[in-house]
């Protein structure tokens, strides 16, 4: 009969999630003792059980009323750091405020549904009329891009625990996500890649001798002086006077084809993390796609091209362009990396062709 019984509530009244409360177990038990109570009222006819059933009727009703009251009136803020980045825990800040000015609510519960970034539940034993709580938390967003609409749900159990009332509350304040800047499996081998023939790259271009010094990993056997580590017994270099700093050209290929939109989306962590990682040294780096060109630090800075990164998206058919840029180190991102070839790319220069194939994002 119980089983029954909350089968129907689940149905018709009390448990679906798009209504705003859920019978509990003790509002079960409850329930079915009022219907016992009401069954042997009506039979024995007895104006002691009709006293009772009334007064668990009303104290059903208050229950309900009370919950009701509990979450009215209350208001969320959330305070967010200006720079985030997906997948990555970042300190935030909430404020509930309980707009009410002399009714205090009590044993509420906050969390966050529907990717709002936040995966804590908070409880607040009580919150008098008119006040505000703080408490730091910690956000997560899941994916890149603009999230306008976060959504948070309000919940108590206050005060029998017949049932759990539910408020939702929708925050449409604008975010922007930047792509995920941790290393992905394959991305720091891949910087320490760029950076060592990077470093081959612009040693040696200037005609002006600078000096002898030990080999370092990763440099390229021909800059190494035999007479200087035969003299030594130790693997020594010839450097010379660089002409001109370090710069670093990424080309992201926006033509992506069906099927390849979570290489794509790869193709964009990685540009975001050697962009992030190169833009932290001595680095000149400029980001470039059909649509976009800046370089870095004029005059243009990292969040520029963290902010174009989260909001990017393909633009099938677009054609690519040539390398314009002949001085730079150059890293292109393509689904079609024999098409940037047939371009230029990687013609006299050097560069880094990162096709579907570049990396292995398989998990070690």
């Amino acid at each position: 009969m119980v089983r029954s019984l909350r089968s129907w509530l689940r149905r018709k009244w009390l448990w679906p999630l798009h209504l705003r409360q859920q019978v509990t177990r003790t509002g079960l038990a409850y329930t079915a003792t009022l219907l016992i109570v009401a069954m042997v009222a009506f039979i024995s006819a007895n104006n002691l059980m009709f006293l009772i059933l009334a007064a668990m009727l009303a104290t059903f009703m208050i229950s309900g009323f009370i919950s009701k009251l509990s979450l009215a009136g209350l208001e969320l803020e959330l305070f967010l750091p200006q720079h985030i980045s997906a997948r990555r825990k970042v300190r935030a800040g909430v404020r509930l405020k309980n707009t009410k000015r002399w009714i205090p609510s009590f044993s509420i519960h906050l969390e966050g549904v529907a990717e709002s970034g936040f995966d804590t539940i908070l409880y607040f034993p009580v919150l008098p009329g008119g006040a505000s709580v703080e408490e730091a938390v910690d956000v997560n967003f899941a994916r890149r891009g603009a999230h306008k609409e976060r959504s948070f749900q309000f919940s108590t159990r206050f005060p029998f625990g017949f049932a759990e009332r539910r408020e939702m509350i929708t925050a449409r304040h604008e975010i922007l996500v930047y792509p995920c800047l941790d290393p992905q499996p394959g991305f720091e081998s891949l910087l320490a890649a760029v950076s060592g023939e990077l470093e081959v790259f612009q040693r040696g271009r200037g005609h002006d001798f600078y000096r002898i010094r030990p080999y370092e990993a990763l440099e390229s056997a021909r800059h190494v002086d035999w007479k200087a580590t035969a003299h030594t017994r130790d693997l020594q270099v010839r450097e010379y006077a660089r002409e001109q700093e370090r710069s670093v050209l990424i080309y992201l290929d926006l033509d992506v084809p069906f099927g390849a939109e979570e290489w794509f989306e790869s193709a964009i962590e990685c540009a975001a993390f050697l962009a992030y990682q190169l833009s932290l040294g001595e680095t000149r780096v400029r980001l470039k796609t059909q649509e976009f060109d800046v370089t870095l630090p004029e005059p243009g800075d990292i969040y520029t091209i963290l902010k174009y990164l989260a909001l990017v998206s393909p633009m099938r058919g677009k054609p690519s362009e040539g390398p314009d840029e002949a001085a730079s180190f150059q890293i292109v991102l393509s689904a079609h990396p024999d098409r940037m070839s047939a371009l230029g790319w990687g013609e006299g220069v050097g560069a880094r062709l990162l096709g579907p194939d570049a990396w292995d994002r398989s998990p070690e």
